[in-house]
């Protein structure tokens, strides 16, 4: 059988091989369909899930493959951000422990130099090689305060003495009242004469507690005036003889810095010690003008205090052994002295609390 041929070199075709062509040419324009179709599919895929600016996935396979094999750079880029905050923050951490370091060895160097400064000042003055300041009027004054709180010390020992022996006494007369009213219901034959007695140590034991709230009150304001008032004003003094040393070791240290050299580096040392002696000298008369302020009222407080204890020691003591109950007891009054119920010496539970 021949196959012929077309003019340009086509087979012909047969019969029957129409339907293959007809069905070849349909598959050929499906397969185009799909694969159009299929390529605009993978387009869209690509301008969908392509790398954006913010977040580049590195794709095994190329795209439209699996998620196997994707790494996200944003969880790259979380942790560098997380250990450069971390690491920026125990930097912070350390440059601020650094900085209380730093202020700290400030310190004990400052503390260091005024202690040196003070101490050679203290050593010099007590060998008499070195100069201080003194007021000799606020020095005086000084003195006798001082003198004085060591007379008041002695009059609030033996007051307190006083008190607690007359305390034992009074005892001993209220123990010596009770003994003597017991006698006199069994004696029938002295009931009289143990009757009196009774009664007089019960009049003795009561003006005595009477008397013996007078002199507490006077040795509570003693105590006050010793151990509060005078030893404020001392704590004052001695706050201003501290100021006074670290006022003369500076005015020393820069008395020897001003008769050396006159170069570039002693003149900033100059200045420098100019300015802390300054810082010194207004301490030390700022402290000057409260020691003389608080003497000032210290003495009118203790001829005050004193003026309105001391009358009231000779009043009741003279009212007691003058035997004048109503004296004794206007003495108090005078004084708004409120004497304790008996049992009252013991505060009650709630008061302890």
């Amino acid at each position: 059988m021949e196959i012929p041929i077309n003019s340009n070199g086509d087979t012909g075709t047969l019969p029957e091989d129409d339907s293959l062509e007809q069905a070849a040419n349909l598959q050929w324009s499906l397969d185009e369909q799909v694969g159009s179709s299929r390529g605009t599919r993978d387009l869209q895929q690509v301008m969908v899930s392509g790398p954006n600016l913010n977040e580049t996935s590195i794709v095994s396979g190329g795209y439209g493959g699996t998620a196997e094999g994707i790494i996200s750079t944003s969880s790259i880029k979380g942790s560098n951000m997380h250990h450069s905050s971390s690491s920026s923050s125990s930097m912070t951490a350390e440059e601020a422990s650094r900085g209380v370091a730093v202020e700290k060895i400030e310190t004990v160097k400052k503390w260091g130099l005024n202690t040196y400064k003070c101490t050679k000042q203290m050593i010099s003055e007590r060998f008499g090689r070195g100069s201080r300041t003194v007021d000799l009027e606020l020095e005086a004054q000084i003195e006798v305060l001082r003198d004085t709180k060591k007379k008041y010390e002695n009059v609030l020992r033996l007051a307190r003495a006083l008190t607690n022996h007359f305390y034992n006494m009074v005892q001993t007369q209220h123990a010596l009242g009770d003994t003597f009213a017991d006698l006199s219901q069994k004696s029938p034959e002295l009931r009289d004469e143990f009757g009196y007695n009774a009664e007089t140590q019960k009049l003795l034991c009561k003006n005595g507690e009477t008397l013996l709230g007078a002199v507490n009150f006077f040795v509570s304001s003693i105590n006050t005036l010793v151990n509060k008032t005078m030893e404020d004003s001392l704590m004052t003094i001695k706050m201003y003889e501290g100021a006074r040393l670290e006022f003369d070791a500076y005015r020393s240290d820069l008395e020897e810095l001003s008769l050396g050299p006159k170069d570039a580096v002693a003149m900033a040392r100059i200045d420098a010690a100019q300015q802390q002696y300054q810082v010194q000298k207004d301490k030390y008369e700022r402290l000057r003008s409260d020691v003389i302020i608080k003497l000032k009222f210290l003495e009118e407080n203790k001829v005050k205090v004193m003026h309105k204890q001391l009358l009231l020691f000779h009043n009741a003591i003279s009212a007691y052994f003058a035997g004048n109950q109503q004296q004794l007891e206007q003495t108090l009054k005078q004084f708004n002295i409120k004497l304790r119920p008996p049992g009252a010496d013991k505060p009650s539970w709630l008061e302890e609390q």
